[in-house]
């Protein structure tokens, strides 16, 4: 009997990437001649994976979170990949916005897409890894075709397919 052909599901972020891509983003903010001396900024912190956008007004902040994406889509990170909050405000009239950096897919998303390719009726099998989904099955058209429809589907979150084998 032939052995069956495996590949995982995965939502990851290079937060390496992410770093860069904030570095040039404070250094625009600090030489764009519209934002240089607004008060906006914007941090991360790499352990919580969040970013922080404090700016004066909501308009200040749209402008920053542009450029924060403009820089990260420059990266090669998926914007599905960063989902940004509220604006709330904050001290002195100012506005702040947080966004967190998906990653890794987790329970509730898994079990959705397991579902999802139950649906599909593949003879694939599905088993939840943590935050990835390992998909195997016989023949590798019937994987390329889960692949195929993972693609299509959405769920709000950047998917990546590897160790195909």
């Amino acid at each position: 009997m032939a052995k069956d052909s495996s590949f995982d599901v995965v939502s990851q972020v290079d937060i390496q990437e992410v770093d860069n891509a904030y570095g040039q983003a404070t250094k625009e903010i600090a030489q764009r001649y519209d934002l240089k001396d607004s008060g906006a900024t914007i941090s991360l912190d790499k352990a919580n994976k969040t970013l922080t956008i404090n700016a004066p007004s909501d308009f200040v902040a749209k402008q920053v979170i542009d450029i924060i994406s403009s820089k990260l889509v420059k990266r090669g990170i998926d914007l599905g990949a960063v989902s940004w909050g509220k604006v709330e405000a904050a001290s002195g009239g100012t506005v702040k916005q947080t966004a967190t950096i998906v990653d890794g897919i987790d329970k509730e998303t898994a079990s959705k897409i397991n579902k999802d390719i139950k649906a599909t009726k593949l003879k694939v099998k599905v088993t939840i890894e943590g935050d990835k989904l390992r998909v195997s099955g016989p023949k590798l058209d019937t994987l390329q075709e889960v692949i195929a429809f993972l693609k299509e589907q959405d769920y709000g979150q950047p998917l990546q397919f590897n160790n195909y084998r």
